[in-house]
């Protein structure tokens, strides 16, 4: 039934109006801007290069007034950097207006999820951590080293990471969605696609804006902006500022000690000036300075899946070398308890539940008294760009500098039990300094057959990355319990309060099962918990202001000339060159005295093979997780490299009939490779089972991201309808995948073996004391791309009268992971074991089918100028995985969100009331599933494919609840 309404929305995308260009009340007013920050580009309607967005969109609109037969709704884009109409432009891209956004309720690119079906953007433990995909295709943002597949510019700046676009944006004007690969257009480079965000410019004109908002959890928020002229004709000014609090969604249930009561709160204020200078026809300058801060608790978690699976038939024991096992019947069961869940009670936990069954929708949270996630987010900086018509071409120039630092404290074990945490003392933060500068020269020849750019692109990044993650009060007792509890769940066995957490009946067991290796067994279980006469055990105990650095330079030259081969056939040529260069180090400061001890004391265990040695690196790995040792605190980590690359596109375009444009492309795109900022990944999978040395930096290093794209597709434009068709193919070669498997990030560059592996990409084959894995690939066979996208994009918009407008989108994205996967095209690498579910299947994170409908009204209502405003819109997806391992626990079915908004509003809008829904029908979904750290290990997936026991915790960050409130708002 499902897949029938899917069919069903997607037929109907035929009749009703495209997501790009939802609700257009002003048409291309309010659409109408250009992706180069306030100045075209090239001439709309008589308007110069050194006109303001302003000036230019009420050219454009003028236009289309003027032109009986232009869709009002087919607004001016600069997507390829030349004015264009929507229909008139060759690639697949959306544009949203202002008040597209304004009526879904956006104040931040969340929103366009609502809009723009291949779009999706989701946060997790830190709204730094953002994520955006389009197609199915993006990067997981938790460890800062990884840059975006989808580029975030906003006027005209990139912005460092995709998180930085979840601040509020105040008065826009449009919001581009560039799909596929890009680089020979925008300042950066970007592998999967690009999000441009245009502001308001400043006006000639006395404008000005004010809003309120009142709505459930406490919201207000308070927006407003003024523009118009400091010297007539010469220079103008804006100034928007935006003010929002909010409770949060969850209640934490044991607030104490400075804990908050309430997590995901708001707490935020916005800023922003500008500057349009136009001391002759032919210059303009803008500059444009802004500043955000945040003060939020963000980001909690709930319990998603806590039941214990088993394989009730005996199997094979696996042989050397690798020791792979194998689930003959694939038959599992579901405990009636969690040995996990059983440990985490005993301690005192509130959550998670008792038994197999969590409630994760009652939104209640648990935080370790006197922890917190309460963090500072500050991001500001200024940038100024200046336009110049030398008469046969246009010059171009933006400069910018941005600083961004986010706090990163949080209870991040998601439980009141201490297992660990970084505190809020300031020595947990993320920050990047960015200066960029990218120059455009652009015109034309041949009496307009040819139009021509060229550019250059030069920034440079410093990243800092500060670390106080550390093993909390009762991770000891923990740790040690969980180890008991695998030789067996028996509760008697262990005794919480003892060394080793050992009943006298568990050291006997625990001792007796190791033969002669008992003694040194349960020796370092003691001291896992400490005690008398043993010391503090792993207990408050980790990082203190350890620091990563990457610093990036990057520069290129790139080049994009379309030539008009006759009135209705053209060809465009794209080229580009990026050489990155990225230097690394890092220091640290760590007190896990225990973890050194343990290594050495287990070495006869953990480096020969015996019956002992699993369980023995099993207490090195919970001892000394993520190389948490201070044997780092001598080293000095040190690398570097730089990569230069060629990208590129290629399209021929063809208007068989004025109202049809039809295209093919190909375009070949790239995205920077860089450091793993976790040290967990030193030394490799067997790493932690010793110590580290320096030259293990190049360890952290992973590999460019690539892709080739092609596409076909075209554009039907009439008096009031529209419909877009796009088909397309991408494959990635070293897909850069960043995963967390419970304790650490695994960060690798998903290829294909050109060999048939014969499922060792699919088994659990290692050698615990080499760490060599089955499934690896010569390095001659190990370029084939490992993730494929293709599928289709439709998109329609239908106005049948002036104050109605309809309209829908639909994607189908098939984005997979090819078969004989490996980790790496350069070493042929085996693909990480915890990946296993990879070979095959469509990658996280991208639904099949998505559908987006939207629906405005906006009635005349007497003849005073009055009129109403009726909207709603939806968003369907089919079911996908929200976990980059793809573990079944991590699924979230198919659903569908519904926004609403009605209002009343005055002549010319200078007063409007509008009441509001979010998530109109309280649609309980979540963004992100993710292995709750410590807490267990092995999916039912494991169990299912190679036996033994799956016991691992799995937590969730839910999406928002129902929204809903008033607003009051003033246009002047």
């Amino acid at each position: 039934m499902r897949m029938i309404a899917y069919l069903l929305s997607a037929a109907a995308t035929a009749a009703i109006v495209t997501p790009a260009l939802a609700q257009q009340a002003t048409s291309a007013v309010e659409a109408q801007a250009t992706p180069s920050q306030g100045t075209a580009n090239a001439s709309v309607a008589g308007q110069t290069s050194a006109a303001t967005d302003a000036d230019t969109t009420r050219a454009a609109s003028a236009a289309a007034d003027a032109d009986a037969g232009v869709n009002a709704s087919d607004i001016v884009i600069t997507a390829t950097r030349r004015s264009e109409r929507l229909s008139n432009v060759p690639i697949a891209v959306s544009a949203v207006g202002q008040e597209a956004l304004q009526n879904s309720g956006g104040s931040d690119i969340r929103s366009l999820n609502q809009l723009a079906p291949s779009l999706l953007i989701s946060s997790t433990g830190n709204e730094s951590n953002a994520s955006a995909r389009i197609r199915g295709i993006g990067t997981v943002g938790d460890n800062p080293g990884l840059e975006s597949s989808v580029a975030v510019f906003i006027d005209g700046v990139y912005r460092s990471r995709t998180g930085v676009g979840l601040n509020e944006l105040g008065e826009i004007d449009r919001v581009e969605v560039l799909r596929g690969p890009q680089g020979t257009l925008f300042g950066r480079n970007a592998s999967a696609g690009l999000i441009n965000i245009i502001t308001r410019s400043p006006e000639f004109d006395w404008h000005g804006n004010a809003e309120a908002t009142y709505g459930n959890y406490d919201q207000k928020r308070v927006a407003g902006g003024i523009t118009g002229p400091l010297i007539a004709d010469k220079l103008a000014f804006r100034v928007d500022g935006v003010f929002v609090k909010r409770d949060g969604f969850y209640k934490n249930v044991t607030a104490a000690n400075g804990s908050e009561s309430r997590v995901n709160d708001r707490d935020r204020y916005f800023v922003r000036g500008q500057l349009l200078f136009k001391p002759t026809e032919t210059l303009s300058f803008r500059l444009i300075g802004d500043y955000s801060h945040r003060k939020e608790s963000c980001c909690g978690a709930v319990y998603y899946n806590q039941v214990e699976t088993t394989d009730p038939t005996p199997n094979a024991a696996g042989v050397a070398p690798f020791f792979g096992t194998v689930n003959a019947d694939g038959a599992v069961v579901n405990n009636a308890t969690n040995r996990i869940v059983d440990i985490l009670r005993r301690q005192g936990a509130a959550f998670p539940l008792a038994g197999n069954r969590p409630d994760p929708f009652n939104r209640d949270v648990a935080i370790t008294p006197g922890q917190t996630f309460r963090n500072t987010t500050k991001d500001y900086g200024g940038s100024l760009q200046a336009d110049w018509d030398l008469g046969g071409a246009t010059l171009t120039s933006i400069t910018s500098y941005r600083q961004y630092k986010s706090g990163n404290a949080g209870d991040v074990d998601y439980t009141n039990v201490d297992l660990t945490h970084r505190a809020g003392d300031g020595n947990a933060y993320r920050q990047f300094k960015t200066f960029t500068q990218e120059a455009r020269l652009q015109g034309s020849l041949f009496n307009d057959k040819l139009d021509w750019l060229v550019g250059g692109f030069y920034s440079n990044e410093k990243l800092k990355l500060v670390d106080n993650v550390v093993f909390g009060a009762q991770y000891g007792q923990f740790a040690a319990c969980r180890l008991v509890a695998t030789v067996s769940p028996v509760a008697a066995l262990q005794n919480q309060n003892n060394p080793g957490c050992m009943s006298a009946a568990g050291r006997a067991t625990i001792g007796g099962a190791f033969g002669p290796a008992g003694g040194l067994i349960t020796s370092a279980l003691d001291r896992l918990t400490g005690g008398p006469g043993l010391g503090g055990g792993v207990n408050n105990v980790g990082d203190s202001g350890s620091i990563y650095r990457q610093k990036s330079e990057n520069y290129a030259f790139f080049t994009h000339n379309i030539l008009h081969l006759t009135d209705t056939l053209s060809l465009t040529g794209g080229l580009r060159y990026t050489h990155e260069t990225k230097k690394f180090n890092a220091k640290f400061n760590n007190n896990n005295t225990v973890c050194p001890i343990q290594q050495a004391a287990l070495a006869p265990l953990t480096l020969t093979q015996s019956g002992a040695t699993g369980f023995a690196q099993g207490i090195v790995t919970l001892t000394c997780t993520g190389n948490s040792s201070p044997a780092l605190n001598a080293l000095n980590l040190n690398d570097s490299f730089g990569d230069g690359e060629f990208t590129g596109t290629a399209v021929l375009s063809w208007k068989p009939f004025t109202k049809l444009l039809t295209y093919a492309s190909y375009a070949k795109g790239y995205k920077a490779g860089g450091y793993n900022l976790d040290r967990s990944d030193l030394g490799g999978v067997n790493g932690v089972l010793s110590p580290r040395s320096n030259a293990d930096a190049s360890g952290l290093r992973f590999n460019a991201e690539k892709v080739n794209n092609y596409e076909i597709g075209a554009k039907f434009n009439t008096r009031g309808f529209t419909f877009n068709v796009a088909a397309f193919r991408e494959e990635f070669t070293d897909f850069q995948l960043n995963t967390f498997n419970g304790s650490i990030f695994v960060v690798q560059n998903i290829e294909a073996c050109k060999d048939n592996l014969n499922g060792l990409d699919r088994d659990n084959g290692f050698n615990p004391v080499t760490g060599a894995q089955t499934g690896t690939c010569p390095t001659n066979r190990s370029k084939k791309p490992g993730v494929i996208s293709q599928g289709v994009e439709l998109e329609a918009t239908m106005s049948p009268i002036k104050q109605v407008t309809f309209t829908a989108g639909y994607t189908y994205a098939d984005t997979h992971f090819r078969k004989n996967l490996i980790g790496s095209s350069t070493t042929g690498e085996a693909l990480d074991r915890a990946l296993f579910l990879l070979p095959g299947s469509q990658l996280s994170n991208a639904p099949k089918n998505v559908v987006t409908t939207s629906f405005a009204w906006t009635p005349d209502i007497g003849a005073n100028g009055m009129s109403g405003l009726f909207y709603v819109d939806s968003r369907l997806s089919s079911d996908y995985n929200t976990g980059s391992d793809l573990a079944p626990e991590k699924k979230q079915d198919g659903f569908a969100v519904v926004n609403a908004r009605v209002g009343l509003r005055g002549k010319d809008q200078v007063w409007a009331l509008e009441f509001w829904a979010q998530n109109v029908f309280n649609k309980n979904y979540i963004q992100v599933a993710f292995n709750t750290p410590f807490q267990g290990a092995g999916s039912s997936a494991n169990v299912a494919a190679y036996g033994g026991t799956g016991n691992a915790l799995y937590s969730a960050f839910l999406a928002e609840p129902r929204t809903y409130g008033l607003t009051l708002r003033s246009r002047f």
